[in-house]
């Protein structure tokens, strides 16, 4: 199968191409080096509806189909990760609230998202769970007409930085997955800390965050969709995500390849350019077909999303995901090897690219995982 891109999202590439080079990349190394959270460029980057670009006109956002959605954050992160991934990962909670959230919790958060005002969090991992979100031990126990909430999360994106965080917790323990619910909460309340991640390997400046519930309360009408019906309602927004992955994956590759392209052709060795040794251009070749055919499986999950068929998006999304990530790992060491010693320093990008790309392979479930949900698609 085969994806022509149309007019219009064309124009939507050309726009957050044109944004990333002229806004992103100029900036990139200071917010890495100083682990800054870009809030002026998400401002920024809200005026070309390059955040939360899914989320219906109504409530602010573009309305995009998803694989422009795929193809804005591909770009962004081909800017640079770090700064260009957080404006992408702005929006992460809000297919919850657009499906399962009441009118309230859409009128008053969306608006504020898509304009680049504030974030969203969504709090799932904790410290003794990632892959094993049935097992999270986070509880959530009714206290008169609301909730308290008392728990950890681990590794929140934006946990630190939103001013809204949808919490998963347990309000049936003795059910398992069956007895999680999802809850909207400010975040500038009692109950609820953040602390920054601030030594990770990459993506620096991307906030990440430990989050501590210590007797959060909350409403009775902050559930988002139905008590106990957390997971189910987290499940089917496993699958945009990975997709949006792939897409992350492949931006950060094609930026590394385009770096390493660049560096062949001006690199000299016994009086030649590097790029006219064989096994340079060979590196390349492969390097290049690779992540064309990443960008390929990442559009065609995004046209499975859009197709209504459950089954199959689960599959592409899973496959594009796994296959994306580790293509980006193995694109990103390739052109530092390219680059030699020199790639090895940060006074070249791919080194940044190579330590951002590693990510891809862990957060919307690693690569273990997308190969089960794969193997459960196949067999």
């Amino acid at each position: 199968m085969t994806f022509q891109l149309t007019a219009e999202q064309e124009a939507v590439r050309e726009a957050v191409r044109a944004f990333g080079d002229e806004e992103i990349r100029p900036v990139a190394r200071e917010y890495e080096e100083e682990h800054r959270y870009p809030a002026e460029l998400l401002a920024e980057a809200a005026e070309l509806d390059l955040v939360a670009p899914h989320v219906p006109e109504s409530y602010g956002g573009a309305g995009m189909d998803a694989i422009s959605a795929i193809l804005i954050t591909e770009e962004l992160w081909r800017a640079d990760p770090g700064v260009g991934g957080s404006i992408a990962a702005a929006d992460f909670g809000t297919g919850m609230l657009v499906e399962f959230g009441d009118e309230w919790m859409c009128e008053e958060w969306l608006p504020r998202i898509t304009s680049g005002e504030t974030p969203i969090a969504t709090g799932i991992s904790e410290p003794a769970h990632g892959s094993n979100v049935a097992g999270m031990e986070t509880r959530a126990e009714r206290d008169g007409d609301g909730w308290v909430i008392d728990g950890q999360k681990m590794w929140i994106t934006n946990g630190s930085v939103a001013d809204v965080a949808i919490i998963m917790a347990k309000t049936s323990p003795e059910r398992g997955h069956r007895g999680i619910t999802a809850f909207l909460t400010e975040t500038d309340v009692d109950g609820y800390e953040a602390t920054p991640i601030r030594n990770k390997l990459g993506i620096t400046a991307q906030d990440t965050a430990e989050i501590v519930l210590d007797g959060l309360r909350v409403p009775d009408e902050n559930v988002v969709g139905e008590v106990d019906e957390g997971f189910y309602q987290l499940m089917q927004f496993f699958a945009p995500a990975r997709a949006d992955v792939a897409g992350q994956a492949t931006g950060v590759a094609q930026a590394a390849l385009e770096e390493a392209i660049d560096y062949a052709n001006e690199r000299e060795q016994f009086d030649r350019k590097i790029r006219e040794f064989q096994a340079i251009e060979h590196k390349l070749a492969e390097m290049a077909t690779n992540v064309e055919a990443a960008r390929s499986l990442a559009y065609r999950a995004g046209a499975a999303l859009e197709s209504g068929d459950d089954a199959l998006a689960t599959r592409l999304c899973a496959m594009a995901k796994l296959f994306a990530s580790e293509m980006a790992v193995d694109v990103t060491d390739e052109a530092i090897q390219v680059h030699g010693g020199a790639g090895y320093v940060a006074d070249h990008h791919v080194e940044r690219f190579y330590r951002d790309a590693r990510v891809t392979k862990i957060y919307d479930g690693t690569s273990e995982i997308q190969k089960n949900i794969i193997a459960d698609q196949i067999l």
